[in-house]
């Protein structure tokens, strides 16, 4: 074998090595964004299979980061987890016609009855105002809690604008200025819509996105239970898709 030769292959074998070096040292960060995400799933999807597509997300970071661009490894696997474990998600619709039915009716009934109020609406009356009994309607909060708003929603539907999105949020600057334009606007929409929730939804939305705690940890830092951080947390996705909807940026 030529020097040449010899010296690309044992390149070669030490980059097979830090990839590999690097899918194992990351492959907790798969569990713990799964497992996340699978507080608000019904039983019937399977972990492993939430795993499996973690993994390929992980392996697919591996293969396509780019060491020169402005930003970490880390930060730009766990994009790559979070969103190959959502586009899974996407692809299985688990949520019925009928669920998806109850929760815009849910998101409706809470816009109509704060705009008759003029303040945010209690469970009490939102039930009253669907006619539901407050377990019915904590079931429908907890389903609304699962659905995922896509690409498509917030009007990036075709793949060329989903890209250019992904790219902003992996710290890269779109070349397109319209399409910054647009993800800088939803940026400013959801800190303002997160800003408006009531203090204790605010407060849950910090300590579950931001610092990473899981419900059971947010209820002993709030000292409430655990089905109750769940019950707030569903309520502030609902105003969060309520106020992006009204402002255009999700489609009905």
């Amino acid at each position: 074998m030529e020097l040449a030769e010899r010296h690309i292959s044992g390149m070669e074998k030490e980059d097979r090595l830090l990839r590999k070096q690097l899918i194992l040292e990351h492959l907790p960060y798969v569990k713990s964004i799964v497992y996340r995400i699978a507080v608000h799933l019904p039983s019937s999807v399977e972990i492993d299979d939430l795993l499996s597509s973690g993994v390929i997300g992980l392996i697919q970071a591996v293969e396509r980061y780019d060491p020169t661009r402005d930003n970490k490894f880390t930060t730009y696997a766990t994009f790559r987890i979070r969103g190959a474990v959502l586009s899974e998600l996407r692809s299985r619709d688990f949520l019925s016609r009928s669920d998806r039915r109850k929760i815009r009716a849910l998101e409706k009934a809470y816009a109509k009855l704060e705009n008759r109020l003029g303040r945010e609406a209690k469970d009490e009356e939102i039930a009253q105002e669907m006619e539901l009994s407050l377990e019915e309607l904590f079931n429908i909060k907890k389903t609304s809690a699962i659905s995922i708003i896509s690409l498509g929603e917030m009007g990036y539907s075709k793949e060329e604008d989903s890209g250019r999105l992904m790219s902003y949020l992996n710290d890269t600057e779109p070349e397109d200025g319209l399409a910054l334009t647009r993800i800088k606007e939803l940026q400013t929409s959801l800190s303002r819509a997160i800003d408006e929730l009531p203090e204790r939804e605010k407060i849950v939305v910090s300590l579950y996105y931001w610092d990473e705690l899981t419900m059971k940890e947010i209820g002993k830092v709030l000292d409430i239970t655990e089905s109750r951080i769940c019950q707030i947390h569903s309520s502030a996705v609902i105003r969060l898709r309520k106020k992006l909807g009204r402002e255009g940026l999700l489609d009905d």
